[in-house]
């Protein structure tokens, strides 16, 4: 039995199949997200997993070993200068797979193979901008507020004026006639 053993030859030959892993992982270095069928994309991920992580350390020998599958020279620079470094800290998991649903011509499970955005910038950037948002809100609380308690200290002095007239007897014309003709 060859159970969990083994990867998808994906119905090629050997010499295709690693030349298909290395055209998709270089277009995946070059435009960092390809769209592909969900089985090619689940097996090139493997490749481009291990190819990051061997990456993450620049050294003459790991360009080397990469270069060997990466044949464009822009693609392997890209690698090691952009790609590479922004996942220094991340244990794994640089790609992930979004499903996009059946290609039309064969129904194949169609999806996008992309590069996660993992760095400590884009994380930090996040962060400022849900402060931001959280200081906005509380300012726009705080002003809210204000702007009430004003309200309520008008209504107060309002009142208070409304109690005081309410307090002294209003003489209407009718009772100040009739107050005359007591007279």
């Amino acid at each position: 039995m060859k159970h969990k053993v083994g990867y998808n030859r994906l119905g090629r030959k050997a010499s295709h199949r690693k030349s298909l892993h290395r055209n998709m992982v270089t277009s995946l270095f070059l435009e960092e997200r390809i769209r592909t069928t969900k089985a090619k994309a689940q097996a090139v991920r493997r490749t481009a997993e291990k190819m990051i992580t061997r990456a993450r350390e620049d050294s003459v020998h790991n360009r080397r070993i990469v270069g060997k599958d990466i044949k464009d020279k822009a693609a392997l620079a890209k690698l090691f200068t952009d790609v590479a470094p922004r996942f220094v800290k991340r244990p794994g998991g640089y790609t992930r797979i979004l499903k996009l649903g059946q290609r039309t011509g064969d129904a194949s499970e169609m999806v996008l193979l992309e590069l996660v955005q993992g760095t400590e910038e884009v994380q930090e950037e996040k962060v400022r901008r849900r402060r931001r948002r959280r200081e906005k809100k509380e300012q726009e609380a705080q002003e809210l507020a204000e702007q009430e308690a004003a309200a309520d200290e008008a209504g107060a002095e309002e009142a208070a004026a409304e109690e005081a007239a309410a307090e002294e007897p209003e003489q209407t014309p009718e009772a100040s006639e009739d107050d005359s003709e007591q007279k």
